[in-house]
């Protein structure tokens, strides 16, 4: 199961009631942050799931609503008593951001590792998540991530009788992987079955609609996605800042044949985007308008 939170929803600055749009996710216990906007750690603290086992922090580029928090973060973390080291991940500047955001945050009980992104979109795991991402259209750089959970196939008993394995082995083999027995290695492909659907969750702010996305976020259990402006009146408007109309971005999750759709990154000046939805679920039923501290639990399918 992995759990995923709305930590803010907000695009340029932080209202009363909207922190600026950041995501978390948290599987078995571990936790990955999208995005640390301004007081984003007062919105992740109301939600509740804590701080200490916050094990990287992505973020999709340098405009300051997208990484201005990081201090704040980064004293939050170290006041659990955290040690391990945090992984920081972004876009080719990561290093020199964050050492100047680090001037107000210098001393830290962690050590921080970066990852920066480049062109060539390298696969990799933080916390048993698969992390790929892409270059989007914005005007800086930005990437928008894809979160995959893999599950392994099922334990065939015929298999291992066919081994003939003695039963005590079989639970070592599923929780480490192999096993020695008589001298020999019994490793768990030998005895599970084909790998079972995964769960995968995509996130896009920041972007004009590419037809990379498209194909990025295909079958995706989740897509969060930005919706800047509910109307399609702004459409050149957000053309010119580089963002999405509701519209646009329920047409991405459309033509991906993703199963849900939640809106997110909403202008200060959409004060109620609910009343634009429809413009989003005329084209892609299954969307949702997203809300600070917004919560789902996806589970695997059978």
């Amino acid at each position: 199961m992995l759990d995923v939170s709305l930590v803010g929803t907000g695009g340029m600055v932080p209202m009363p009631k909207r922190f600026l749009s950041s995501m978390i996710a948290r599987l078995n216990g571990r936790m990955l942050l999208v995005d640390c906007g301004e007081g984003t750690q007062v919105s992740l603290k109301n939600l509740g799931w804590g701080f200490k086992t916050i094990d990287a922090i992505l973020f999709t580029h340098y405009h300051a609503d997208h990484i201005s928090g990081l201090p704040g973060m980064l004293h939050a973390i170290n006041n659990t008593g955290r040690e391990e080291p945090l992984k920081l991940i972004g876009p080719k500047g990561l290093v020199i951001v964050v050492d100047a955001l680090r001037v107000i945050a210098p001393e830290l009980n962690f050590d921080v590792e970066y990852i920066v992104l480049d062109e060539e979109q390298n696969k990799f795991f933080v916390s048993d998540i698969e992390i790929d991402y892409i270059f989007v259209e914005h005007s800086v750089k930005c990437v928008a991530y894809k979160f995959e959970v893999y599950r392994k196939g099922q334990f065939q008993v015929e298999k291992a009788r066919a081994l003939n394995l003695p039963k005590n082995l079989w639970g070592k083999i599923q929780k480490e992987g192999k096993a020695i027995f008589e001298g020999k290695e019994y490793t768990e492909d030998m005895v599970l079955g084909e790998p079972r659907r995964g769960i995968k969750v995509s996130y896009c702010t920041d972007s004009r609609p590419v037809k990379r996305l498209v194909d990025f976020a295909k079958n995706s259990d989740l897509f969060v996605c930005e919706g800047m402006y509910g109307e399609d009146e702004k459409l050149q408007k957000a053309k010119e800042n580089k963002h999405m109309v509701f519209s646009e971005a329920a047409k991405i999750a459309k033509e991906a044949d993703v199963k849900e759709l939640w809106l997110t990154h909403f202008s200060p000046s959409l004060n109620d985007p609910e009343h634009f939805i429809k413009n989003a679920t005329d084209i892609f039923s299954n969307t949702k308008v997203g809300y600070d501290n917004m919560t789902t639990n996806i589970l695997f399918k059978d």
